[in-house]
């Protein structure tokens, strides 16, 4: 949710004299997280508002897979988790996620079932081979009665699987009579003068706005800052990065909290890949490369998958696995490197390096977005990004030299080294998957400046097992909540799906708390 003057911290106000409108719970988005607490806060006998500052709902999660990551056993998710994060999130918190995770196949089923709709359970390990890791499978909808994604979701770019999943939600919504009040911003949030505990918050609607009184809760479901550069450059080293689908996140939610005390985690961690701009500056929006399966170290990549490129920094020379397990996840980090000899990022931007042979293999870009009148198809050949301007030729290694403005010798030796890599079958710099390494060797040569691409942030305000909002000392904010990505509690290695899991669980157990008004 956004704010008159994005950028500043939002201060609580004094409760008001006068409510407009009263809910026991006010959430506020409308993705899976939002959704979800929506749902449950409902099914526990409160009335419930649902805000969604957007014009129209589904956040970044309609951008996603889709797949609801899910646990056989408790013990062995929490093992994992716990590995994963690295002592980032206390062992309470894990563990809510991991029981919940082992719920989460009945329960998505049983609102599929409700609303005509049909899932399927399949196995997927985690993305790395620590204890647990086997425990874990996806939870997807497979159809949905009478639906049409193009139709109803006519600005969604993305993979079918995360339509199919919101409108099995909003279809749980519609069925509920549960009012998605789009275009609706927070603007603040207000405490009662005397003791500070949240009354409410004031809503603005074009030029108007409401005071709207919460009387047992507010859910805070109004994701990441995947669309606030100034937020950006605050907590990440290299700075503000394109985001890959969305730009209503803006921190609102965050500086909300921070407004009320609460503490943060987590906000260097963000979920990213990348990729490319666009030519047209116009554009909003970063487009990732391709999506390649994960692979997961000590297990050979399938023999058919192929990456014709390599990245080059402005030395000419390699500076990561442009193939990581999880490339997804991690294939940002490695951009953030300041070089202190050189005195800046020398991989900002990186230069994208294939060969005709590489270019026809497969569409080099993947776009998604969520944002009315955005679309852009990446052609199946890459012509189109060539004639472009997004992807370029060179005729040889001068022109190339000359495009990316790096030394001839350097991107010499670079490809050299890169094609007998590929000849010995072992990439001993940076050990790529060898079934994934391409030589690069029959000009014209492509190539490209990339970036990093966020895909959805991970930091925001500490929370506790029950979703609460924590001070600095550990107490939490009597009524305030918070759902998704916004306060995720990864905050080392991410796990794929695992943003969906957190919507699921921590959007119930919000729901709960804030319909039960534990703390009011």
């Amino acid at each position: 949710m956004s704010a008159p003057g994005e950028g500043t911290l939002m201060r609580p106000a004094a409760r008001k004299a006068h409510w407009d409108q009263t809910a026991d719970v006010v959430v506020v988005g409308c993705g899976y997280a939002g959704a979800i607490a929506a749902i449950t806060a409902h099914d526990a006998g409160a009335k419930v508002l649902l805000l969604e500052k957007m014009p129209d709902p589904g956040g970044i999660s309609i951008c996603s897979f889709g797949g609801v990551r899910a646990a056989q056993d408790a013990a062995a998710a929490f093992a994992y988790l716990e590995r994963t994060n690295g002592g980032t999130a206390p062992p309470a918190v894990l563990r809510a996620l991991a029981r919940g995770m082992t719920a989460l196949p009945k329960r998505v089923d049983a609102l599929a079932r409700a609303v005509g709709a049909t899932t399927s359970l399949r196995p997927g390990p985690a993305n790395y081979p620590f204890a647990g890791n086997d425990t874990f499978g996806f939870v997807n909808i497979e159809t949905v009665a009478d639906f049409d994604a193009a139709k109803a979701y006519p600005d969604v770019v993305g993979a079918p699987g995360g339509t199919l999943l919101f409108e099995v939600l909003r279809r749980n919504l519609h069925q509920r009579g549960i009012t998605v009040h789009t275009g609706s911003r927070v603007e603040r949030l207000l405490c009662n003068p005397k003791d500070g505990v949240l009354q409410g918050l004031v809503v603005g609607r074009g030029r108007t706005a409401k005071a709207v009184r919460a009387r047992h809760g507010v859910v805070l479901a109004c994701g990441g800052f995947e669309g606030d550069p100034d937020m950006q450059r605050a907590f990440w080293p290299e700075g503000a990065v394109m985001s890959a689908a969305v730009r209503g996140n803006t921190g609102d939610g965050i500086r909300m909290a921070q407004a009320l005390g609460a503490d943060l985690w987590h906000m260097w961690h963000y979920h990213g890949s990348y990729g490319f701009k666009h030519s047209d500056p116009a554009y909003p929006f970063g487009i990732r490369t391709k999506r390649l399966p994960d692979w997961q170290p000590g297990t050979p990549l399938r023999g058919d998958v192929a990456m014709p490129w390599i990245l080059l920094d402005a030395r000419g020379r390699r500076f990561m696995n442009e193939y990581d397990p999880y490339v997804q996840d991690t294939g940002a980090r490695p951009f953030a490197r300041y070089d202190p000899v050189r005195q800046d990022y020398a991989a900002m931007p990186a230069w994208l390096i294939a060969d005709a042979r590489g270019a026809a293999l497969y569409p080099f870009g993947r776009p998604t977005s969520h944002a009315r009148g955005v679309h852009y198809d990446w052609s199946h050949d890459n012509q189109k990004e060539l004639a472009l301007g997004i992807l370029k030729q060179a005729r040889d290694i001068g022109e190339l030299a000359k495009g990316t403005g790096t030394s001839e010798a350097a991107l010499a030796r670079s490809l050299a080294l890169w094609n007998a890599a590929c000849a010995a079958g072992e990439d001993s710099d940076w050990d790529r998957p060898p079934t994934s390494m391409v030589p690069i060797d029959q000009a014209p040569f492509v190539y490209a400046p990339v970036w990093p691409i966020v895909s959805n942030t991970q930091g925001g305000p500490v929370h506790d097992a029950a979703q609460r909002i924590l001070r600095p000392d550990g107490t939490p904010i009597p009524g305030l909540f918070a759902a998704g990505e916004m306060g995720s509690l990864f905050g080392h290695l991410y796990m794929s799906g695992g943003n969906i899991a957190e919507c699921f669980v921590g959007g119930r157990l919000a729901g709960l708390g804030a319909a039960r008004g534990a703390l009011r």
